[in-house]
Parts: structure tokens; C-alpha cells; sequence
């Protein structure tokens, strides 16, 4: 029941027909991932995810992250898979060949994540923010800054984190008070202290480099007023190596409902009186747009959590409920007992779990091909209509699956009965580490502000139609063996377009489409998450009746998840239609909660 079994087939399937890798290898840049290269190096992953990871995810939650004279302890376990984490590359695959990275797609890069972090996602979140400092200084640092910082960034020797919330400054970013003051060498001393830093100590590495959003003397108020600056924990000397302590100090570290293994610490810079060395990155007052270079890869990140979290649990609730005998199925005899996947609706959770987290996958997936084509197509106006495809996707794939991530954790803990509530069986773990996922990187509610508010204008309202269109489109003439999923997609495409342009029409009051944001980011979601899955069976028996080698076994078993996703799970978009469309009188109502 422990056992963590990697989703390769279903991995592949995705890469093969939903989100086609090989779209992307057309593309001189992303060439070193064929097909066969790809499924050595995910094979090898998901052997490592189980093999190494996997094990060290209950001992994380029993041991968690400790503050111990100034610094922060994590399990022995966890030093020793993350040693053997670095010397096997995996932090570097998805970053450039010029800095010691693999070169391949993110697309690549968010396979072997999901496997790892669905072996422990504790452990993962240390790797996440690394990865995304490194693609933050990729864009955004100088030639100099790239080539001190990135190669050790690359390999994880080094790690990064990602400083923003202050006491009083969460989802306001423009309420930051941290300062930084100019030295005359280049250099700057930064003064203040943060929140919610994952990551922002631990003994896994020599070296952690922060990025600081922290405001200069003379910066003007709000979010523009914001800059970035890279903070070592260690000084680095001529030779590149860490030496003597930067005026950084862990004040302490959360207590928190999951995640125990991963260190969420309160920082201080500048305690000491000269304050913390650092440098600037880019321009000044530009570290707000620096750091969305970030914040979007994270969200990204967070959205697989939802992913991975949820197909830890269903794992463990799919083998509980082969073994677990209780009652008498239907048609079996007087006097036994059956296990409990024999009957129906224990079947209807662990089928509509399973459909779901093939779509979220299908999702997650789609985002990152996006955003590797925004950077690497040839064609100028394909890179930019992919770009405003990942800026849709992005907001979907971080609230939708997190949001389904905690009611698929939590449905496989029901599975469980009484024993789901017991921490022996693991699935308790995995509902507690659930929760943080909707909240931390843009709450999802901010998500869905995001996608009415910026998201749904893009292309002068167009956006989303673009969109579904495309996707309808490559379902026309589907072959006869799937051709019955496609009129259901049609019909919850048409209302996810009527909804978006009804929500920009709500000019009058901008809080009538405001309060409709979340309900309509679970209909467009669902609809083109949906959509890629009925895409992916489409392609594959036309490959099929094209003479190409498909598995028939997993072909039937998707096909079948598919059904209870467009049967069982899509229908639900039309009963949110109405909560789209209902406008913010109510929620503003004599009798409602004082703003």
C-alpha cells in the first residue's frame, strides 16, 4: 500500500497524443529530446522517484525540519537522497547546455518533477525554488551574475529561494517595506525581515542564494517601486567557493498542518547593523516584473503538486480498496465478503479520481508545451500566440489542480473509512500536505482575479475562443471509437465562451465579474483540460488506424477514464453557470460580513 508505483505508461500516453513531444523536437533548440531519449531518462526517473524519494516521505513528516543553533537540520534522509539527487543531474535537465544544465524541454522537466514530487513533495519544494531562481537569473541577471551564480545553481549544489511576504505585505506586494542602500562599490546592504521562505535554510547544500525584493532609497510607492537583489547566505570569495556568513539570520521556522520535512522560515537581513551584502539584479524598481519570471514557473510547479499529491493518495487508496474486504458485492454469493472496489460507488470515486488527475496531467503538461514553444518556435507570431497560451493556462493549472488536489486527497481518504484518518495508512499525510497548495503562490482566488481581469481581455476579448476553437477543431471527425465524447466537449466549450464574454460585458460594476472569477475558472479549466484528454484519444486511434504501434490495454483503460470524465465530471460546468452569472449584490447584502 506504501509503494509508490511511477505513472510511466500514462506519462508517456500524455506525451505521445495529448501534448505531442514531438511538436516540440521539430524545433532545432529542443532536438536532443526524441523520443527514445525521453523514455530512458523518465524510466530512470521514475526508478529514482521510488527508489530513493519515495522512502524518505513518511520520515520527513514524523521528523520534520528543525532550528538548531541558528540553522536548520533536516532528516538524515533527506541529505542523503538530495546528495544523490545532485550527482544524478536531475535539477539540471530542463536548464541551458551553457550553464551546465541538460538542455531539454520544460515539457521534459515537468515529467521528471511530477514523479518526484509525487515521491515526496516535501522534499521537491527545495528543488522547485531553485529551479526557479535559476530561470529568474536566466532571464533577467547580467552575463557576470549568470556565470557566478547559475553553474551551481544548475546542478543544485547550490540552492535558491524566492523572498516577497513581509508581516504586513502577502498578496500585496506593494506593502513591502524590506530596504536595500546603495554602498558605492556596486554592491548594496539590505535591511528587513521575510516570511514564508521555503527553503530559507537548511543543511542540504553549502550555499543558498536569496532573491530579495527590497525598496531603494529613492523608489516610488507601490509595486513599482520594488527591486531585486540576489543575497547569499555565505559571501563567495575570487574563487568562486562560499566563505565567511552573510548578515542573514533564520529568526525561526513554521510549525505547520503538512509539509513538515520542507523549512518555511522567517528571514532577517541586516540584523547585525551594516546590513546583508548584496547585489542588484537588472534595473532598479524592475524587480516586480523580475520576479513574475519566477512566480509564473512556481505556479506551474504548485499546479503539478496538485497533480502529484493527488496520485500519491489515489495510489493508496486504489491498492486499499483491492485488499480491504467488507460487505457483499452484487452477484456474489450469500455469506462473503468482497473488497470494496466491488462496489459501485467506491468504483465511481477511485474512476472519477483517476479521470481527473489524467486531465490535470493533461493540463500541467499543455501549460509547460506552451511555454516551450513561446521561447523556442521559429516563428515570431507562433511564439507569441503560445506565449498568451501559457499566460491563460498558468492561473488553470495552479488553482484547478491544487483545488482538486485537496478533493481527491480527500475522497481517497474516504476510501480509507476510519483507517484514512489513522496516520499509518499515509493518506492523512498526504490530505494535510494538500492544503497549503491553493494557498501559497497567488492564492487561488487571486488566480481567478488574474483570469477575469487580465487574462479573459487578451486579444481584445478573444483569448478563450481562440482556444477552445483550436482544440474543437482537432476533434472534428473523430474516429468511431471515441466520436460520442466530442459532442459533450462542443456543448461545455460553447458555454465556457458564453461565460467570458458575458464576465467582460459586466462593466458596471467590476465586482460582478469579480464574483463569478472562481467559478468560472473551474468551468474553463475543466472544459480545456477535458478537451486535451478527448485530443489525446483522438490522436492516438488515428495513429492506431494509421499503422503506428499504440498499447491497446492502456488505450481501453483511458478511453474509459475518459468516458467517466466527459459522463460524470464535465457535466458539473453547467451547474456552475448560474454562481458565474449571479453578480456581487448578494455577497454585498445587509446582513453580509462588514468589508
Amino acid at each position: 500500500m506504501d509503494r509508490y508505483r511511477p505513472p510511466l505508461d500514462d506519462i508517456r500516453f500524455s506525451l505521445a497524443h495529448e501534448v505531442p513531444l514531438t511538436r516540440l523536437t521539430a524545433e532545432p533548440a529542443l532536438a536532443v529530446a526524441d523520443p527514445d531519449t525521453v523514455a530512458g531518462l523518465l524510466e530512470e526517473a521514475g526508478r529514482f522517484a521510488a527508489e530513493v524519494i519515495a522512502p524518505t516521505d513518511r520520515v520527513g513528516d514524523r521528523e520534520g525540519a528543525r532550528l538548531v543553533d541558528g540553522g536548520v537540520v533536516l532528516p538524515e534522509a533527506f541529505r542523503t537522497a538530495y546528495a544523490q539527487y545532485v550527482a544524478s543531474g536531475w535539477g539540471a535537465v530542463q536548464h541551458p547546455e551553457a550553464f551546465g544544465g541538460g538542455g531539454f524541454p520544460l515539457l521534459v522537466a515537468t515529467a521528471v518533477k511530477e514523479l518526484i514530487t509525487t515521491a515526496n513533495m516535501a522534499f521537491s519544494l527545495g528543488p522547485l525554488l531553485t529551479t526557479g531562481a535559476v530561470h529568474l537569473l536566466t532571464h533577467h541577471g547580467s552575463e557576470d551574475q549568470r556565470a557566478r551564480w547559475l553553474p551551481r545553481m544548475v546542478t543544485g549544489e547550490w540552492t535558491g529561494t524566492m523572498n516577497l511576504t513581509e508581516p504586513q505585505a502577502g498578496s500585496d506586494l506593494g506593502a513591502v517595506t524590506a530596504r536595500a542602500e546603495p554602498v558605492g562599490d556596486g554592491s548594496y546592504r539590505v535591511f528587513g525581515q521575510k516570511i514564508y521562505i521555503t527553503y530559507g535554510d537548511h543543511d542540504l547544500a553549502e550555499q543558498v542564494v536569496h532573491l530579495v525584493l527590497a525598496r531603494l532609497p529613492d523608489a516610488p510607492p507601490g509595486t513599482k517601486g520594488i527591486s531585486l537583489f540576489i543575497v547569499p547566505k555565505r559571501m563567495v570569495g575570487p574563487d568562486g567557493a562560499p566563505g565567511e556568513a552573510n548578515d542573514v539570520r533564520v529568526v525561526s521556522i513554521e510549525h505547520k498542518l503538512g509539509i513538515h520535512a520542507s523549512p518555511t522560515c522567517v528571514m532577517a537581513y541586516g540584523e547585525g547593523g551594516d546590513g546583508a551584502w548584496a547585489e542588484l539584479v537588472g534595473d532598479p524598481h524592475d524587480g516586480m516584473r523580475q520576479m513574475f519570471t519566477m512566480m509564473n514557473d512556481a505556479r506551474l510547479g504548485v499546479g503539478l503538486q496538485g497533480l502529484a499529491v493527488a496520485e500519491r493518495a489515489v495510489q493508496r487508496a486504489e491498492a486499499y480498496a483491492r485488499e480491504r474486504t467488507q460487505g457483499r458485492a452484487v452477484g456474489t454469493p450469500p455469506g462473503t465478503q468482497s473488497p470494496i472496489v466491488a462496489h459501485p460507488d467506491v468504483r465511481r470515486t477511485l474512476l472519477e479520481a483517476r479521470a481527473q488527475i489524467d486531465a490535470m496531467r493533461a493540463l500541467c503538461y499543455a501549460n509547460a508545451h506552451a511555454l516551450d514553444l513561446a521561447q523556442h518556435a521559429g516563428d515570431a507570431d507562433e511564439r507569441a500566440r503560445q506565449q498568451a497560451l501559457a499566460d491563460l493556462l498558468t492561473p488553470l493549472s495552479k488553482a484547478w489542480c491544487t483545488d482538486l488536489g485537496v478533493e481527491l486527497t480527500s475522497e481517497a481518504l474516504q476510501v480509507f473509512g476510519g483507517m484514512g484518518y489513522v496516520e499509518e495508512t499515509g493518506v492523512a499525510q498526504q490530505f494535510r500536505d494538500a492544503r497549503i497548495a491553493p494557498i501559497y503562490e497567488g492564492t487561488n482566488g487571486i488566480q481567478a482575479i488574474d483570469l477575469v481581469g487580465r487574462k479573459l481581455p487578451m486579444e481584445d476579448g478573444g483569448l478563450v475562443a481562440r482556444v477552445l476553437d483550436g482544440l474543437l477543431a482537432e476533434l472534428d471527425g473523430a474516429p468511431d471509437a471515441v466520436a460520442e465524447l466530442v459532442p459533450p466537449v462542443v456543448a461545455a466549450a460553447d458555454l465556457a465562451r458564453d461565460l467570458a464574454a458575458e464576465l467582460l460585458a459586466m462593466r458596471d460594476d467590476p465586482r460582478d465579474a469579480l464574483a463569478g472569477a472562481t467559478p468560472y475558472l473551474r468551468v474553463l479549466a475543466t472544459v480545456i483540460a477535458t478537451a486535451l484528454v478527448v485530443r489525446g484519444l483522438v490522436a492516438a486511434e488515428r495513429a492506431r488506424a494509421a499503422g503506428e504501434a499504440v498499447d491497446a490495454g492502456l488505450l481501453a483503460a483511458r478511453t474509459a477514464r475518459a468516458r467517466v470524465l466527459v459522463r460524470r465530471v464535465l457535466p458539473r460546468v453547467h451547474g456552475l453557470a448560474a454562481a458565474v452569472r449571479a453578480g456581487a449584490a448578494d455577497l454585498y447584502a445587509e446582513g453580509t460580513p462588514a468589508a
